[in-house]
């Protein structure tokens, strides 16, 4: 694996199913893993993209791991991957995803994937709403000619064109501001 290949940190006291769960992984992520809710937040840092996290560990918790990572604001994804029962303590938890052993490696792999994914749109739709923002705030500001005798606008604009393509990849087929707003509005009803 090279060293940009995205961090997947496995936090799982069964050590047969955090060898699994690593080989299933290991040819598409870096793959490190942790024997318990300590080794775990020793092993996070800045590099760690997605975390693999078992619920009921002995000592530190996954429930504990978790409310550490979001305290800390550490920024990762985070699966919980756990026998436990979800009951409604869940829709208190800062999870991104949650999976019920046992778990197949399709199910591993693209909850993965998914949350790489989720990842990148998240930074890309950052950067498009602070540019969006900072447009608004120039056009509401300037008239039409300083604006297009500025450089720096028309970066900006390039800049937000760009943003928008790479969104569009990812969402699936946006045009334009409209298609753009209308996708988030079906996403945040579903």
């Amino acid at each position: 694996m090279a060293d940009s290949d995205p961090v997947v940190l496995i936090v799982e006291d069964e050590p047969d199913v955090a060898e699994t769960y690593r080989l299933w992984l290991t040819d598409s992520y870096t793959v490190e893993t942790a024997r318990n809710g300590d080794e775990g937040i020793e092993k996070l840092d800045g590099s760690v993209d997605v975390v693999l996290l078992d619920r009921m560990m002995p000592g530190l918790s996954g429930d504990e791991v978790l409310e550490h990572i979001r305290r800390e604001e550490i920024d990762c994804r985070v699966a919980m991957v756990t026998a436990v029962e979800p009951d409604f303590d869940i829709l208190e938890m800062g999870f991104d995803a949650y999976l019920s052993k046992p778990v197949k490696s399709d199910e591993l792999e693209q909850t993965v994937a998914n949350l790489l994914e989720r990842s990148t749109y998240d930074t890309l739709l950052q950067e498009y709403y602070a540019l969006v923002e900072k447009r608004a705030t120039l056009e509401a500001t300037k008239n039409a000619s300083e604006l297009s005798d500025h450089d720096e606008y028309e970066r900006l604009k390039t800049r937000l064109d760009e943003l928008r393509d790479e969104l569009s990849d990812t969402l699936g087929g946006i045009e334009n501001d409209d298609d753009f707003v209308a996708t988030l509005r079906n996403i945040d009803e579903n």
